[in-house]
């Protein structure tokens, strides 16, 4: 079964999670660490996403995200794409260094934003990377020290990124963000990091917490459906594994991204009937789109295929490539040039009718 559509929309709170390939080391010292939140630190502030917490592991790492208008799918590319690029040169290595694409699970807010900071702060005493809540206060490798200002926040660019308005100092993102935290658990820094620091400690018995990895209202009760039992059965069957709240924030989060969850929702077009379409639009025969040539014609077949196939119908260019037997690097490109050539004759979009 493909992979469903990742959830995005400007607002939306989402649980970031990317791990090595084949669980290898993505971190191998601090200075890939460093290397890492420098990078995540500008691309932030660019795109104006906020990061309320994050932390790394050797082999994978957590972010929780709010992305402002630049989509969560660029905001990673550049992060991962950049920092993998980094790291093979660094350590003289080629070939892939995450296993396959980042996770993302869009969260409830009222319910999930505080829970899920402490959460991601605790992964490293979990993980013994640290051995009690006191070593992890000034841990560099996570948000906690950040929050608690035992440490600078590794995610204020350095220097600050403001070429354009370099007479006005302003506070990075990455600072406003700590203190919207903050205000969480009280009116002063004193007070609220006080009650902060207690509310993380309260969470060390709590252990792994599988309800945080999304599943819709299910998976939000924690796994537990007797829960349930006294809802109606359409909001019982509510729920999406992208997606971590309540039934009723699983329609408002798909409505928000676009996807009509009720009755009525458009399937997508087959990969197969995609080629078909435009074969018979450009007037080529099927087979010469899933042939070896180069012709001009069909490459512009195969782009405009991947484009709409990618995003219009949510596939991976991994399933593009294998469909067009073309690899996944040049279906990629294809994606590319296709947009192009959609946003140059938007009816190209009516073949998908």
């Amino acid at each position: 079964m493909p992979r469903q559509p990742r959830l995005d929309a400007p607002g939306l709170l989402q649980h970031v999670m990317a791990r090595g390939i084949e669980g290898r080391e993505i971190f191998k010292d601090d200075q890939d660490r460093k290397s890492f939140l420098e990078r995540l630190a500008i691309i932030l502030e660019e795109t104006q996403t906020q990061c309320c917490a994050w932390s790394l592991l050797p082999n994978h790492f957590h972010l929780l995200l709010r992305t402002c208008t630049t989509p969560l799918s660029k905001v990673m590319r550049r992060l991962m794409t950049g920092y993998a690029v980094t790291f093979n040169k660094r350590h003289k290595r080629s070939g892939h260094l995450f296993q396959n694409r980042y996770k993302s699970v869009v969260c409830e807010e009222d319910p999930y934003l505080l829970e899920l900071i402490r959460y991601i702060h605790l992964n490293p005493l979990r993980g013994r990377l640290v051995q009690d809540l006191k070593e992890l206060d000034k841990y560099p490798w996570s948000g906690h020290a950040a929050i608690l200002g035992k440490r600078k926040n590794p995610l204020i660019p350095q220097p600050p990124n403001r070429p354009d308005r370099p007479n006005r100092p302003e506070k990075a993102l990455a600072e406003k963000t700590v203190e919207d935290v903050l205000l969480h658990f009280g009116d002063t820094i004193k007070v609220a990091r006080k009650r902060y620091r207690q509310f993380v400690k309260n969470g060390i018995e709590q252990g792994t917490r599988p309800e945080f990895q999304g599943g819709g209202f299910v998976r939000s009760a924690g796994g537990n459906k007797a829960g349930l039992l006294g809802k109606k059965k359409e909001e019982r069957e509510k729920g999406d594994e992208r997606i971590l709240g309540s039934g009723d924030f699983v329609n408002e989060a798909l409505s928000k991204a676009g996807e009509l969850w009720e009755k009525g929702k458009k399937s997508r077009v087959s990969i197969p009937e995609l080629i078909d379409k435009v074969a018979s639009h450009l007037d080529l025969k099927t087979n010469s789109i899933i042939s070896s040539t180069r012709r001009r014609e069909v490459s512009v077949a195969r782009a405009i295929i991947s484009f709409l196939a990618v995003n219009d119908n949510g596939y991976s260019a991994t399933e593009v490539a294998e469909a067009l037997s073309i690899g996944r690097v040049s279906a990629g490109q294809c994606v590319y040039r296709g947009k192009i050539m959609v946003d140059n004759d938007p009816k190209l979009r009516d073949l998908l009718a």
